[in-house]
């Protein structure tokens, strides 16, 4: 794949050799995201950040990496606040937009509203999320975060057992993460959800036609005794009503009682975020925040690494990003 220019639409486009080259850059923008360093290589750049569907962490995450390269943003947060809301298609906001951009992030609640969106668009436009269907960019980060968390351990992703618990049905983050995992040998995919929220057959298939060792259950108990634990929140907005949800919300909550009996003592536990700290939902108990395997922190941190990555790939300026460093001038302790 070549990356400049091009849309970051779908898990689907890569291959390891892609993932490879997306985490070496990703490792190079360490020094920027710590502000050891600065780097203006974007600069005059703009990134028009839309998004149509609630989000704090990867909104946030798109623009601190684009403005760590040294380029603008420019945002539309809310269906309600752009014309979409007045009838305009897809298409025509992509081509209006994309005349004021020179790289897109969207998110939308509807499948296959992106690359619908892409379409339109005469720059580069990266997937934030697109309703149940896809989330690339968190796939990525999610992938760049196991390796790293596994390699602590002298493990890598082959040969890996990982377990993926709570709402599978409606969470894209596994859906893509999975996804990306066909393209590793050797797994052990451990799926514990509810029947009603079971990862859908297409992806089950997938995992199974790529050789990986496949484990369905109900329960946590006997299940967590993996490498990587990664857990996600009843998507509540996917549900036709909040009384919908609530009949799962809480039902595999983890804990550090529950940790210690059932899960190996390095067992790293992962979450996309936000997680549900509500008392009746509680999926990552507060109780394991001093927990030095909980990544959930580290995991998000990693967002921007593979955003910035992603941004300086597409653009082109992967490159050269070093000749246009400059130092931090302001206190920092990151």
């Amino acid at each position: 794949m070549s990356f400049k220019g091009q849309h970051i639409l779908s898990v689907k486009q890569f291959d390891r050799d892609n993932i490879s080259r997306i985490f070496e850059i990703a490792r190079q923008m360490a020094p920027y995201a710590s502000r050891k360093k600065r780097t203006r290589v974007l600069d005059g750049a703009i990134l028009g950040n839309l998004f149509f569907e609630p989000s704090t962490r990867t909104r946030v995450s798109f623009g601190c990496a684009f403005n760590l390269l040294g380029g603008e943003v420019r945002e539309t947060t809310g269906m309600e606040s752009s014309a979409l809301s007045k009838g305009e298609s897809l298409f025509d906001t992509a081509r209006v937009i994309s005349s004021y951009s020179d790289v897109i992030a969207m998110r939308h609640p509807q499948a296959g509203s992106v690359a619908e969106f892409a379409e339109g668009s005469r720059v580069p436009v990266l997937n934030g999320g697109d309703g149940a269907n896809e989330h690339p960019t968190q796939a990525l980060l999610d992938l760049f975060t196991i390796e790293r968390e596994l390699a602590a351990s002298g493990l890598q992703i082959d040969g890996m057992h990982i377990a993926m618990v709570g709402d599978l049905k409606f969470g894209r983050t596994v859906h893509s993460l999975s996804k990306l995992l066909c393209l590793y040998r050797n797994i052990k995919v451990t799926l514990v959800s509810p029947a009603e929220l079971a990862m859908p057959d297409d992806i089950v298939s997938n995992l199974a036609d790529a050789g990986h060792q496949l484990v369905i259950s109900d329960k946590l108990e006997g299940h967590l005794n993996a490498d990587i634990v990664y857990q996600t929140r009843i998507q509540e907005e996917r549900f036709p009503s909040k009384a919908d949800a609530d009949q799962y919300r809480g039902k595999f909550r983890l804990n550090q009682e529950i940790y210690t009996r059932y899960c190996k003592s390095n067992t790293v536990i992962m979450h996309p975020l936000p997680r549900d700290s509500r008392m009746e939902a509680n999926e990552l108990d507060n109780d394991l925040n001093l927990n030095p395997n909980l990544a959930i922190f580290r995991q998000a941190d990693n967002g921007v690494l593979v955003r910035m990555a992603l941004f300086a790939l597409t653009l082109g300026v992967e490159n050269i990003v070093k000749d246009y460093e400059c130092a931090v001038p302001w206190y920092s302790n990151k």
